[in-house]
């Protein structure tokens, strides 16, 4: 059986290398004679996978000692709570950037523990764009600042932060996560599930300057305290093991090939097949204005519904899989995340141009 070109926003593919190590080390990892599905959490086998985890995500992106790493449960969603039960509790004010359905429900969400306000939207048209900024309009007090970096329905993406002064700025990066270079130093905390860009489903990984840590509200739940998790490393119960596991492994392959300069610089190839001919099809377009694009999602659309469902479904006879977009976008929607090699989106191209000719 052949592999295809995955597409998905998430869960999404992975490195052919790493499935084939983790395929290898199923039944015996490292001479333990055991699968990591099967090892302790507390054994001293596991406990150098997670710190190996780690201290490779600490060198790929330049992690400062000054903030921790933590691999969590939940979802991305769960930071949704998470965040301002840890952090609103200053001025219990917080500011929101909404550009997209994540940080529409990572708004509703802060709404019930604060002050929260939605200074700039691009709702008025669809998310296509990111909104400019007016900094005499954020909260002075502001407890932090929040963004979704990347925009995985729409396929949008920050290129330059916002400027909040002393307020943190805290960012949801799932699907720009490892992609290429982050200064996490501009940061209060980033965050991501790590299905999209980093490993399976499972694992959501937090990284919090520390100074940020050990205000959450008496009514915070255990298992939403970062603090907690802070100080047990990540260990106070059972974590995601094999996902973290995965996650290891993925970033022994960013590592091998060159990390996150030369991960970027591959992104951005990729981006540029696929938008060039986007920028030239006479069917197809793309829904983003150019200047706020991302080179992980990729939504286009042609003129007529029934041409995109057409299109989704010869794509997906031809290999080309889970290419159909998000219902409130509609058309389609190509996520080139780091695993999808530049002969995946040649061949999403070339079908494209063949299925254009044959539909005109």
């Amino acid at each position: 059986m052949s592999r295809v070109y995955n597409f998905s926003a998430g869960p999404s593919m992975l490195p052919e290398e790493v499935l084939k190590k983790a395929a290898a080390e199923m039944l015996d990892y490292e001479g333990s004679g055991q699968s990591v599905m099967e090892m302790s959490h507390r054994s001293k086998v596991y406990d150098s996978i997670i710190k190996g985890a780690e201290a490779l995500l600490r060198e790929l992106m330049n992690i400062p000692d000054n903030y921790k790493v933590l691999f969590l449960q939940g979802g991305a969603s769960t930071q949704f709570a998470a965040i301002p039960l840890n952090f609103m509790n200053g001025s219990g004010k917080a500011d929101y950037v909404l550009t997209g359905q994540w940080a529409k429900k990572a708004f509703a969400e802060a709404q019930k523990y604060g002050d929260v306000k939605a200074v700039a939207s691009s709702a008025d048209k669809t998310f296509s764009y990111i909104p400019k900024l007016d900094k005499s309009t954020f909260t002075p007090d502001a407890d932090y600042f929040y963004i979704c970096m990347n925009n995985t329905i729409y396929g949008t993406v920050y290129h330059e932060l916002p400027d909040t002064g002393n307020v943190p700025l805290i960012a949801d990066i799932s699907s720009c996560f490892l992609s290429e270079p982050l200064d996490v130093t501009k940061f209060g905390m980033v965050y991501g599930g790590a299905q999209k860009n980093v490993a399976p489903a499972g694992l959501t990984i937090c990284i919090i300057r520390e100074d940020l840590l050990g205000h959450a509200r008496d009514i915070t739940p255990t298992m939403l305290n970062y603090q907690i998790h802070a100080d047990n490393n990540s260990l106070y119960n059972t974590p995601p093991c094999y996902t973290i596991y995965i996650c290891k492994l993925v970033l022994e392959w960013l590592k091998e090939n060159g990390g996150l300069e030369a991960m970027q610089a591959r992104n951005i190839k990729k981006a540029k097949l696929l938008y060039d001919f986007l920028d030239n099809s006479k069917m197809f377009r793309g829904t983003v204005v150019p200047e706020d694009r991302s080179l992980m999602n990729v939504p286009f659309v042609t003129d007529s519904d029934e041409l995109n469902a057409k299109f989704v479904k010869e794509a997906q006879d031809a290999g080309l899989v889970n290419l159909k977009g998000h219902r409130t976008v509609g058309g389609m929607r190509a996520s080139i995340y780091n695993a999808m090699p530049y002969a995946g989106v040649q061949a999403l191209v070339d079908f494209m141009a063949k299925f254009e000719k044959e539909n005109a």
